[in-house]
């Protein structure tokens, strides 16, 4: 999925009020920029990171900016937009190329289930069961190498593991499926100390048969799409 113009760099200055930004052009502007993110972004907001933003034109947006990614030394990057990361996976999932999830006939994103929740994907198809495909964009690294989720503590995603379960229990496939939204990690794991809970629901929903999927992204200035399937250790 190509980004929808030239992403051009940028120096952050701060993040503030979960979903702006204040950064610097290479040109001296400052501009507000949003965020498409409402998690922590521990260790992706620190003041002097070189990230990329992606401009329009707009008449109906307040902010002509979006933050889009980070960029590490080695010319690696982070995506921190986590609607781009589902969009180019309901790309991948329709067409059949994530691994594990295909040979389904329909993929209906955003489908009400459970109480007062929404699931990312319902993929279904004639004579298989419902595949309920819950999705979470992967974002923390404190370990060269390592992703790790969540990187806060997430109530909401402890809820959505209950939930799936209760789909496995009802006969349905129910996936969890962890999208690394970094060019640095080939491992996946559990920050377990950062929310107990959370893994906690996750034990829980793994043993009561929720499935589990891990996959890179490639990531660039120009655009993301699907990586390689990757481990994944809790």
């Amino acid at each position: 999925m190509r980004f929808q113009c030239d992403l051009i760099p940028a120096t952050l200055l701060r993040r503030y009020k979960r979903f702006l930004a204040d950064c610097r052009l290479e040109d001296g502007r400052e501009v507000t920029a949003h965020v498409a993110n409402p998690g922590s972004m521990l260790g992706l907001k620190d003041d002097g990171l070189r990230v990329w933003l992606e401009p329009n034109d707009d008449p109906k947006r307040k902010l002509k900016y979006a933050w889009r990614l980070v960029e590490h030394p080695g010319g690696h990057f982070t995506g921190v937009d986590t609607g781009a990361a589902n969009r180019m996976l309901k790309d991948a999932l329709t067409s059949g190329q994530v691994p594990g999830l295909q040979g389904y006939d329909t993929t209906r994103p955003e489908v009400k289930y459970g109480e007062n929740s929404r699931i990312d994907f319902l993929l279904t198809a004639e004579n298989r069961p419902d595949c309920y495909v819950e999705v979470k964009s992967v974002t923390l690294s404190r370990t060269h190498g390592l992703a790790e989720f969540p990187d806060s503590v997430t109530a909401r995603g402890a809820k959505h593991l209950g939930e799936l379960a209760n789909m496995a229990a009802q006969g349905h496939r129910a996936v969890m499926l962890y999208l690394v939204q970094r060019t640095d990690c080939t491992n996946v794991t559990l920050a377990r100390d950062l929310d107990p809970k959370y893994a906690a629901a996750f034990d829980q929903a793994h043993a009561q048969g929720v499935q589990v999927l891990a996959f890179a992204c490639q990531i660039s200035p120009q655009g993301i799409c699907l990586g390689e399937q990757l481990p994944f250790a809790p």
